[in-house]
């Protein structure tokens, strides 16, 4: 007798690691020679296997090496489809510490990408959010890593969409190095409005965004020289001022020229309780005082990405010691991140809850079919009494 053969049905993980590109990837590799020396076949561990245990590691929680190892171990079914095996714990850490930590930063490159265009709409209005966060490394067997005033470590920058709430550009640099600097890098769009912290002042990548088209928002330093050319009626709540100034002087300390200097910029001031008042500065002369101050307003959503991630993803403890092992383990952790979202918007739109709780029911079941439905399974019913039948019983007659 033939038996009725039983549907695949791809597991969680499966449709997780489902939007990368295998030949984008594999591109990638080969640009980096990141399969280099491992060998082919089933027995090679190779830079595609070794993204799905950290992305594994990143999704179901794990905390070493040893976990992931037996994690591994304890699902040979589920490996199967996702081109995965288990590996032992040596074989992770000697991987981790020598294959080029690049290879990972452009797979996140290329994952952060493919969502920025599958979430984007042309309605919405470009905003970017920029802003930096600290990877604090204080284990002395980090000894390779450098420290300014504030942190020990390395330096996670973004630029983050609001309107969509996912990364668009990142870099991991050094606390040594100036946000300002890793800023320089960023590309312009024109018509996007950029809004930063007033750790960013440079009046020459000012300059620039407004000779790209685009606009910014920013803090003022209290120290700023500005003169006032002319003031506007302030509306909206809590705004002090509106007026027209230019800032800065034509040839600062140093010898450089300020490009600003004959620039019309326009200043708002937004009054807070139980502070003084908070002194914006744009180049946006078009929108009202009101979604100025709401614009900046909005950085808080970078923050709290920062404090999702690292909430929510591994990036307070390490797997690894090395430079190298850390860096890898940043770029999953934003490739994870990045493939949840997008499975958020596939196979998840019936789910009602946030990245957090999609993250928990994934982790519980993660080589297991993906249930989207938030319902609970309904019990099924007791078998109810039938009444007796009558036709088949006897009534004595009453005398």
């Amino acid at each position: 007798m033939l038996r009725s053969a039983v549907p695949f049905q791809a597991s969680g993980f499966l449709r997780l690691v489902e939007p990368l590109d295998r030949r984008a990837v594999n591109r990638i590799v080969v640009r980096h020679r990141g399969n280099h020396g491992v060998g082919t076949g089933d027995n090679g561990w190779t830079c595609q296997r070794h993204l799905k245990a950290m992305l594994f590691a990143q999704f179901a929680g794990l905390k070493s090496l040893r976990e992931i190892a037996e994690g591994l171990a304890a699902q040979p079914a589920g490996l199967y489809h996702t081109g995965l095996r288990p590996v032992s714990k040596s074989t992770l850490s000697d991987a981790s510490a020598a294959r080029p930590a690049a290879v990972f930063r452009e797979i996140a490159d290329l994952v952060m990408g493919g969502l920025a265009r599958s979430v984007r709409q042309e309605s919405r209005e470009l905003v970017r959010l920029i802003d930096g966060s600290p990877i604090m490394l204080r284990d002395r067997r980090f000894n390779w890593a450098e420290a300014d005033s504030r942190c020990r470590g390395l330096k996670l920058h973004l630029a983050y969409d609001p309107r969509a709430a996912t990364p668009v550009h990142f870099a991991v640099e050094t606390p040594k190095l100036s946000e300002i600097k890793v800023a320089r890098r960023l590309p312009f769009v024109a018509g996007t409005t950029y809004v930063f912290d007033k750790g960013y002042t440079d009046y020459c990548w000012w300059h620039e965004i407004t000779m790209a088209g685009a606009l910014f928002v920013t803090r003022l330093k209290s120290n700023a020289r500005r003169r006032v050319e002319r003031t506007v009626e302030a509306v909206g709540d809590n705004i002090e001022a509106d007026r027209r100034v230019k800032i800065g002087h034509k040839k600062p300390r140093g010898g450089a020229t300020n490009p600003l200097y004959d620039t019309e910029l326009r200043e708002v001031v937004v009054a807070r309780p139980d502070k003084e008042p908070l002194h914006l500065i744009t180049n946006d002369l078009d929108r009202s005082a009101q979604e100025i101050a709401d614009l900046y307003k909005e950085r808080w959503q970078i923050e709290l990405f920062f404090k999702w991630i690292k909430q929510n993803l591994k990036l307070k403890t390490f797997f690894g010691r090395s430079e190298n092992a850390v860096r890898i383990q940043i770029y999953t952790a934003l490739i994870a991140f990045c493939l949840l979202r997008l499975f958020q918007n596939t196979y998840a739109k019936n789910h009602v809850g946030g990245a957090k709780a999609l993250k928990v029911r994934l982790k519980v079941a993660l080589f297991e079919p993906f249930n989207t439905t938030n319902r609970c399974p309904t019990r099924p019913r007791p078998p109810q009494k039938r009444p007796p039948d009558r036709q088949l019983s006897l009534k004595l007659a009453e005398p």
